[in-house]
């Protein structure tokens, strides 16, 4: 019976090796489970996973010896290189040269030995699982069955730790390209942002001190000009707080009093009479990311106060605790957003076609910036709104 799961073409070429990483004395549970699984299996006291170098194996799992490696040139582990359609079974009188160097090398009058190669995709011997006993013995067809079976569990492991040491390097790539773009967007925003607080600062005196003198067309020329500057600040502004979020998602853990936190974000905004910001007392949260959590209710709160045209605004802050997820809801009694706009407002650099209550046009980004916060603190947020009536958003995040 043929039990064969493994690519048999054979290379000289050990390049193959290298995308494993394998790692000399790497204690791996993984491994040792196989190993100790196929000594219960089979009744035999040892049994290993050897890796193949150049000129010799090294045992990456070892159930019932120390032994950490072996030559490659022994007759057993070669023998069994050559044979990839099946177990490959020897007995101390038919190799008894080769019994005694193990016997030798093992301390150990080792009678028996069974193994089965294991091949790189590209057919290249990259592994032997093996196992040895002091006695003469045969293996039964379950036995054999069971042997593959671990070996080609074996085999699935190598492919993903091989997959996994391509995705951390992709990583590590992706992170340095998201560096290289961080400190391109600072510099560019920093380099931007010095002319352009020149152009406001120059523009409001010009217009202070040409209040009156100006035609009504040169006047409404200067105020667009402020406007724009004031878009193009907020614009940048957005942008930079786009990319340092992920460094606000990088900082530690705490408890943080909600009461606290919420009243000092609504001083910053409840500012006149026609603003009325509300939110829950006396709660505690334990190990959340403070940063993370103060920058996703600004933003949402100076979104809700800056779209809404109503005389009066007010904003209610509602809190739940669940089994895993802290729950808050931001509800505003705003201009609200149409249905077509819900499933866009939080992707980046996507405005509406509206303006808010000063006419300016929004920057696409607040709500994108949002979005990921509270996706970094394993959560999740959405939205329902009623144009004319207000919005209504709520996010949860993972509580520990």
């Amino acid at each position: 019976m043929n039990y064969k799961t493994f690519t048999t073409t054979k290379k000289k070429d050990r390049s193959s090796l290298k995308e494993y990483n394998f790692v000399k004395k790497e204690v791996d549970k993984d491994y040792d489970e196989l190993t100790f699984l196929a000594a219960q299996v089979c009744k035999v006291p040892i049994a290993q996973i050897g890796i193949i170098c150049e000129n010799n194996i090294w045992f990456k799992s070892s159930h019932g010896t120390e032994v950490a490696e072996i030559i490659k040139q022994n007759f057993l582990f070669n023998e069994t290189l050559c044979n990839p359609e099946d177990v490959s079974i020897f007995h101390k009188k038919n190799a008894p040269a080769a019994f005694e160097e193990l016997s030798a090398l093992y301390q150990e009058d080792l009678q028996f030995y069974a193994g089965i190669p294991l091949f790189s995709p590209k057919g290249e011997a990259i592994a032997v699982f093996n196992i040895l006993d002091t006695y003469p013995r045969e293996l039964s067809e379950n036995e054999k069955r069971s042997l593959h079976s671990l070996a080609n569990q074996t085999h699935h492991l190598f492919e993903y730790r091989k997959q996994n040491n391509k995705l951390y390097y992709v990583q590590k790539k992706l992170k340095l390209k998201y560096q290289e773009l961080e400190k391109f967007t600072s510099v560019v925003s920093h380099d931007i942002k010095s002319p352009l607080a020149n152009i406001i600062s120059l523009s409001e005196l010009l217009k202070d001190e040409n209040e009156g003198k100006l035609d009504e067309e040169n006047s409404l020329y200067l105020q667009y000009l402020v406007e724009s500057s004031y878009s193009l600040r907020n614009y940048v502004d957005g942008i930079l707080g786009y990319y340092r979020s992920d460094h606000i998602s990088e900082k530690d853990f705490e408890n943080v009093d909600l009461e606290g936190l919420l009243k000092k974000v609504a001083d910053l905004y409840q500012i006149s009479e026609d603003i009325e910001i509300s939110y829950p007392k006396n709660i505690t949260l334990h190990k959340v990311n403070k940063s993370a959590l103060t920058q996703v209710f600004m933003n949402l709160i100076s979104n809700a106060l800056k779209y809404n045209n109503k005389d009066f605004r007010k904003i209610d802050i509602n809190f739940e605790e669940v089994k895993d997820f802290y729950i808050f809801e931001v509800k505003d009694n705003g201009n609200g957003i149409t249905k077509q706009n819900l499933e866009k407002i939080f992707d980046l650099f996507t405005t509406l076609d509206s303006n808010d209550r000063d006419g300016n046009p929004g920057s696409g980004i607040g709500l994108a910036t949002v979005k990921k916060l509270v996706e970094n603190m394993d959560g999740k947020i959405e939205v329902n709104s009623i144009p004319g009536d207000g919005s209504s958003f709520k996010f949860k995040i993972r509580r520990t």
